[in-house]
């Protein structure tokens, strides 16, 4: 099985890019982030023309915004509000051989300080929601996938530099000290660490402000994708397509791709 993660940034404005992931990659399942659009107005047919069927969301407009795109039956599925508001950023499915959960955290504003940021306040309260939500609702064993823009950078090569880093929200020590609890929560693993090794440089995401984006190559991991300790004998593959980043008016954040064999 195949699971695509990719925060979009707008799905109607790059409806076309989900058709040529889809066929370029050919995922089971396409989990996106930051569709920005009502459920009213969300491209529903048009994915299902593509040949996938069975699609939950859940969207706002301008902002945030959750999608899981499968040809894969859905068990059940669910819409989950976290940290007190209404905002789009969780949905989970049911399959028939993991529960999957997509993710779209806060990014936080600029000032890491939530005595006086509001978004970096909800940022953290989001992180301990979720967390306190996993070890109410799983216990370790059983296989579960949490993926999704996690808008945090947790290793030292999980960014271009880790020293200029250190102050910039996405890379903080109290952002990283939440995600490992999180993360702590279920046992979870990091399969892109899994697959590559913790001294290598991996990112995800490439600021649109950085023209020419592969010559600095000024990064950050941003996009994740955790599985539970039963799944951990099917990881498979990992992949990270930088050549998305390129496309005509791309997302500045390129598709994460894991494989998984689940007859291992």
């Amino acid at each position: 099985m195949r699971i695509i993660t990719w925060n979009i940034n707008s799905v109607r404005l790059r409806i076309n890019w989900v058709q040529r992931v889809l066929e370029t990659y050919n995922p089971d399942i396409l989990c996106l982030q930051e569709t920005k659009t009502p459920d009213e107005h969300f491209p529903l047919q048009a994915i299902q023309d593509m040949g996938y069927e069975h699609v939950h969301f859940q969207g706002m407009k301008s902002y945030n915004g959750v999608a899981i795109i499968s040809r894969v039956p859905f068990i059940k599925t669910d819409k989950h509000d976290r940290a007190g508001k209404e905002d789009c950023r969780h949905i989970s499915a049911s399959f028939k051989d993991f529960d999957l959960h997509n993710l779209y955290i806060p990014a936080g504003g600029d000032e890491p300080d939530p005595a006086i940021n509001e978004k970096f306040k909800h940022k953290l309260d989001f992180i301990d929601d979720i967390t306190g939500f996993f070890k109410d609702t799983y216990t370790s064993d059983k296989p579960v996938v949490t993926l999704g823009d996690f808008n945090i950078a947790p290793q030292e090569h999980d960014v271009w530099s880790h020293k200029q880093l250190l102050k910039v929200v996405s890379h903080t020590p109290v952002e990283v000290e939440r995600l490992e609890k999180m993360r702590a929560s279920l046992d979870w693993i990091d399969t892109a660490r899994h697959f590559i090794p913790t001294e290598e440089k991996a990112y995800s995401w490439w600021s649109y402000r950085n023209r020419d984006w592969q010559k600095s190559n000024r990064g950050r991991r941003l996009d994740h994708i955790w599985v539970t300790p039963p799944l951990k004998g099917a990881l498979k593959g990992y992949d990270c397509p930088t050549e998305a980043r390129n496309w005509e008016k791309p997302s500045d954040h390129v598709p994460v791709i894991l494989d998984l064999d689940l007859a291992a």
